[in-house]
């Protein structure tokens, strides 16, 4: 016989005290043998459980687009078979992003091969009455599996037991929805062969050590957030207005809820255009209003429950990331916001685990959008205007201070203005080493760059406007981001004017009108170096009105105007020096000597297609042969001069233009040796930069010394590159492009004249 004894004293009124006594357990033969007992004895066994079998999934939705994450779950679930061990998976994801919905659609599938049934609980993770306690759901499966109510035992520890127990040599599925911690589902994690899906809208790292597969759920791809619409509305709408219902997709940034909620709104209304729609959620501040149905399907109120569940300090950096203007950031942004970099680390991990923050490349952070609207309006309702403005002044100021780091790495000769930061210290970002490390950081930073600039006039900030505008310069003049270059200083122009500070509008109007030069609009550009000019002359600065002088000769010579051109590139290289500025008087020759090489280029290239088609007699071949000689050795006078001037100003970069521009001018006037010795010098500078429109120049002349040498290989080698990196730089090398595409074919076909 095996018993357990449990004697207890009870006091029953009008009785006094009386004893009760049980023996429980399993009971075997007839006889029980005992001592003295006070009180009556009960013997019995339990009542034997009914073994049952469990349906307890909810109904199964619709899946759209799930196709590798359910053969993904399908693969661990084989491998684990194969082992023999239970499969468990973790489904992961933003409130709303359908972790639920996928579970279901695997678990469902796996019915024939799972008889024994299926357990579901939701486990309370944003329960406005905190999660389920484990021992409530596992007593609520142990009467599911056919457990009398009881004969359930008291204790956790004993409820796990009987559970696992029970479900040994059962082949169950479990569906463990909304987990709240790793420690509430270990203790439901049943026996044997069975299947476990836990959803949550944490990662639940913890329980990777029990053999959990993990994935985490993206919003849905554009094209099935389209059909994910149309399945919603099935009325034809979609097909019907098939560019705004993908508009309408993305202002949900494919969040299946809001797609569905979308879609709902609209089947309520069959006389609703989706293009209606769309003008209701493009204004950022109501989309999440209009995100929401029946009161209690809502966007926002699937957020507020991962919200509510963060503490304190990821609360705080949660809202104030939302008053951030980019798409993504890095960790340094965090640790502007809080107090330290150890802090924001904590909580920026907390946001992860919460779904909340998605990893970018790079080791980058970004926010779903509705997820950015959402934080931006907590900010609003729970921050004071004043610290609002402070963080987004911290923000600002981590950008202008890091930007401006990089200008100096790159650039140290450009002449780097005043900053201006607000009172609290200012947070540099880590960029690496070196001036291709500072280049890529700002490339990389330039949309969240931007949003700054974008930003600053609405937020109070014009000096943060126009002195980040400024900073960017180093990497529009490499890297040739005309648009942005453009649209920075035009902001900058307009906070420049709005402060009053001629100094500041001078800049962005020389700085602005060479982008503008640069990206093709000279008669802009022209305008814009005269204003300047006569700003410069009211304020009586003579060396900031001859710096345009050379400005004014660009525009000049981009307006097709090189006489005009030449005199200003004149005046320029002889009054800079006067007043001061060594280094641009030498960029002023450096212009005369392009402008001299492009004459001699533009006249041998008409006089050869004259030859070509009349004939030439040898007297003037001659003549044209030695006018080339003239400007060749023109441009070689002023690029030497140029190059030495800078070289010896350490102006390493406009020193290795001046040998490319010297090269090609040596190679014009028949003196190969010499331009590939200049060539190769200046294209070892230049490939350290990173700066790919003067490397395929430098690139592009040494292929012309290989052709002139009648190295046909290598001369295709070197165009192929310059083309290549003619092509990154877009609109500017365009017409360089086109030339060497020209020569390839030139090549192709065997020689100069295509025999």
């Amino acid at each position: 016989m095996r018993t357990t004894y449990t004697g207890r004293r009870a006091r029953v009124p009008g009785e006094g005290h009386r004893s009760h006594n049980e023996v429980r357990g399993e009971v075997y033969g007839s006889v029980v043998q005992a001592g003295s007992v006070q009180g009556g004895i009960h013997i019995g066994a339990p009542p034997a459980a009914v073994r049952q079998t469990p349906w307890q999934l909810p109904p199964l939705v619709r899946v759209v687009d799930r196709s590798s994450e359910l053969a993904a779950l399908e693969r661990h679930r084989a491998r684990a078979e194969r082992d023999g061990r239970p499969a468990l998976a973790a489904v992961s994801g933003l409130g709303g992003v359908g972790k639920t919905t996928v579970a279901l659609r695997w678990l469902h599938g796996l019915r024939g091969r799972f008889p024994a049934g299926q357990l579901h609980a939701d486990l309370g993770a944003q329960s406005p009455d905190g999660p389920e306690h484990p021992g409530e759901i596992l007593a609520r499966f142990l009467r599911a599996l056919g457990i009398p109510a009881q004969q359930v035992p008291a204790m956790l520890a004993e409820r796990t037991v009987l559970y696992r127990s029970l479900t040994a040599d059962r082949s169950l599925v479990v569906l463990l929805d909304d987990a709240a911690t790793a420690a509430q589902v270990r203790p439901l994690l049943p026996g044997g062969g069975s299947v476990v899906a836990v959803t949550s809208r944490s990662r639940l790292p913890g329980l990777i050590v029990d053999g959990c597969y993990p994935l985490h759920l993206e919003p849905l791809a554009p094209e099935a957030a389209v059909e994910l619409l149309s399945d919603t509305l099935a009325d034809g709408r979609v097909g019907d207005e098939p560019e705004d219902a993908r508009t309408l997709v993305a202002l949900c940034a494919g969040l299946p809820l809001a797609v569905r909620i979308a879609g709902a709104r609209l089947a309520a209304r069959p006389g609703r255009r989706i293009a209606t729609m769309v003008r209701s959620l493009a204004a950022e501040h109501q989309r999440l209003e209009a995100l929401a149905i029946d009161g209690d399907h809502s966007v926002r109120a699937a957020l507020d429950l991962s919200y509510r569940t963060l503490p304190p300090p990821a609360a705080r950096l949660y809202r104030l990331l939302g008053l951030h203007p980019g798409r993504e950031f890095d960790a340094s942004v965090a640790s502007v916001l809080l107090t330290t970099e150890a802090d924001a680390a904590r909580a920026l991990d907390i946001l992860h685990e919460a779904s909340l923050l998605v990893d970018a490349p790079g080791e980058r952070h970004r926010f779903h959008d509705l997820v950015r609207l959402h934080a931006a309006e907590r900010a609003r309702e729970e921050e004071s205007p004043v610290e609002r403005a402070e963080a987004v002044r911290r923000i600002a100021d981590h950008y202008l201070a890091s930007a401006t780091r990089a200008e100096e790495i790159i650039d140290p000769q450009h002449r780097t203005m005043a900053r201006d930061y607000g009172s609290v210290p200012v947070l540099v970002a880590d960029m690496g080493a070196g001036p291709d490390a500072a280049l890529d950081w700002l490339e990389r930073e330039l949309p969240n760059l931007m949003a700054v600039v974008h930003q600053a006039r609405s937020a109070g900030l014009p000096t943060v406007c126009w002195q980040l505008a400024d900073a960017l310069w180093p990497l529009f003049l490499r890297r040739k981001f005309h648009d942005d270059w453009c649209a920075a200083h035009r902001e900058g122009l307009a906070a420049a004017r709005d402060l009053g500070d001629t100094v500041a509008e001078c800049r962005m109007l020389t700085s602005g009108g060479l982008g503008e030069l640069d990206a093709g609009h000279p008669g802009r550009a022209l305008a814009m170096f005269e204003r300047a000019a006569e700003l410069f002359l009211g304020r009586g600065d003579l060396l900031g009105h001859a710096r345009t002088l050379n400005y004014r000769g660009l525009a000049l010579r981009g307006l097709g105007r090189p006489d005009e051109a030449a005199g200003y590139f004149a005046r320029a290289a002889t009054e800079l020096p006067d007043h001061g500025d060594r280094r641009a008087g030498a960029l002023a020759r450096l212009n005369l000597a392009d402008l001299a090489l492009t004459t001699e280029q533009a006249g041998e290239a008409g006089q050869t297609d004259e030859a070509r088609q009349t004939g030439e007699t040898e007297e003037a071949r001659q003549a044209r042969e030695a006018r080339q000689i003239v400007w060749a050795e023109e441009a070689i006078r002023h690029a030497g001069a140029a190059r030495t001037t800078l070289l010896d100003v350490g102006d390493t970069y406009n020193a290795a233009r001046a040998a490319t521009l010297l090269g090609r001018a040596q190679l014009a006037a028949n003196r190969p040796g010499q331009a590939a010795e200049l060539l190769s010098s200046a294209l070892a500078v230049l490939r350290g930069m990173t700066a790919n429109y003067e490397t395929a120049r430098a690139v592009e002349g040494l292929a012309e010394v290989s052709e002139r040498r009648g190295q046909t290989d290598l001369a295709r080698t070197h165009y192929q590159e310059a083309l290549d990196l003619y092509a990154s730089v877009g609109r500017s090398g365009y017409d360089e492009a086109e030339a060497v595409r020209s020569r390839l074919r030139r090549l192709e076909r065997g020689g100069p004249d295509g025999s």
